[in-house]
C-alpha cells in the first residue's frame, strides 16, 4: 500500500462531496488533503470530470508546489494551496469552488455582511474579500501569488485563519479550508450559503442593519463554547 494512500483516498472523498453539495460545475473546482508529518498534499488531477476520478487519481505535491507521485497534472491551483500550508500550519485541507453566490461576492469585491445568526455560528466578522491583486502580481506566478494575496489580507485586516476559515477572492472566487477534507468542505459549503443569504437580505432591505454584536457574540459562543471576543 502507498504511504500516500491515506490522503488520496481523504482527498477523493472531499472532491466528490462537491458536486453532491452543488458547489461545483463540470471541473470548476478542487480539494486538497495535507499530511503535515509526510510534508505533502493530495490535490485533485486539472481537468478531469468528477465522474472519472478515483483515489489513485490525486496527485501527490509538496510544499513547494512540486508533484512528488501521480501521474496526471495536479489542479492548476495547485500553488495557492502550496502556499497556504506552507505559510498556515494548522491548515489540514482546502477547498477552492466557484459556487455561485461565493463567486458573485468576490465579482463584486466585497465582504459578506454578517447580517445574521447563521453567519454568527460560524465568524464573528464579516466574510473577507481580499482585493484583486496588483499588475504585477498578475503578471508574475499567478497562481503563487494568489495564496499571499489571501495572506496579505488576512495580516492586513488582523484576522486569524484559524477562527476564520474561508475567504474570497477578488474578481476571482472563494476558498475554504480546516481541519481535514470534511471540515473544509463544510466550511465551503457554509460560505456558499451565507452568501446567498446575504444577497437575498439585500434585495429584500438594501438597507439591512449589521447584526448586533451582542448576539455574534452569544451565537459564538453556543456554537463554539468558547470565551467572547468582544469585551475581551
Amino acid at each position: 500500500m502507498s504511504k500516500y494512500q491515506h490522503i488520496q483516498e481523504a482527498c477523493y472523498k472531499a472532491n466528490m462531496q462537491l458536486p453532491e453539495l452543488n458547489l461545483v460545475l463540470f471541473t470548476f473546482g478542487n480539494v486538497s488533503v495535507a499530511d503535515r508529518n509526510l510534508g505533502v498534499f493530495a490535490i485533485k488531477p486539472s481537468g478531469v470530470p468528477y465522474r472519472d476520478l478515483t483515489p489513485a487519481k490525486m496527485v501527490i505535491v509538496d510544499f513547494d508546489g512540486k508533484i512528488i507521485s501521480g501521474d496526471l497534472r495536479p489542479s492548476s491551483d495547485t500553488k495557492t494551496h502550496a502556499v497556504l500550508y506552507a505559510e498556515w500550519e494548522k491548515i489540514g485541507a482546502i477547498v477552492h469552488t466557484h459556487s455561485t453566490y461565493a463567486t458573485a461576492w468576490a465579482q463584486a469585491q466585497r465582504d459578506i455582511p454578517i447580517f445574521g445568526t447563521t453567519h454568527a455560528d460560524h465568524n464573528t466578522v464579516d466574510i473577507p474579500c481580499a482585493p484583486p491583486m496588483s499588475d504585477d502580481m498578475i503578471k508574475g506566478n499567478y497562481e503563487f501569488e494568489t495564496g499571499y494575496q489571501i495572506i496579505n489580507c488576512f495580516k492586513e485586516r488582523k484576522l486569524s485563519y484559524e477562527e476564520v476559515e474561508m475567504v474570497l477572492v477578488g474578481n476571482h472566487a472563494p476558498f475554504a479550508w480546516g481541519k481535514n477534507g470534511d471540515k473544509a468542505v463544510y466550511n465551503a459549503a457554509v460560505l456558499e450559503e451565507v452568501a446567498r443569504m446575504a444577497y437575498l437580505t439585500e434585495q429584500i432591505n438594501p438597507k439591512a442593519p449589521r447584526l448586533k454584536d451582542a448576539l455574534i457574540d452569544k451565537h459564538w459562543q453556543r456554537k463554539h463554547g468558547k470565551d467572547a471576543y468582544y469585551g475581551q
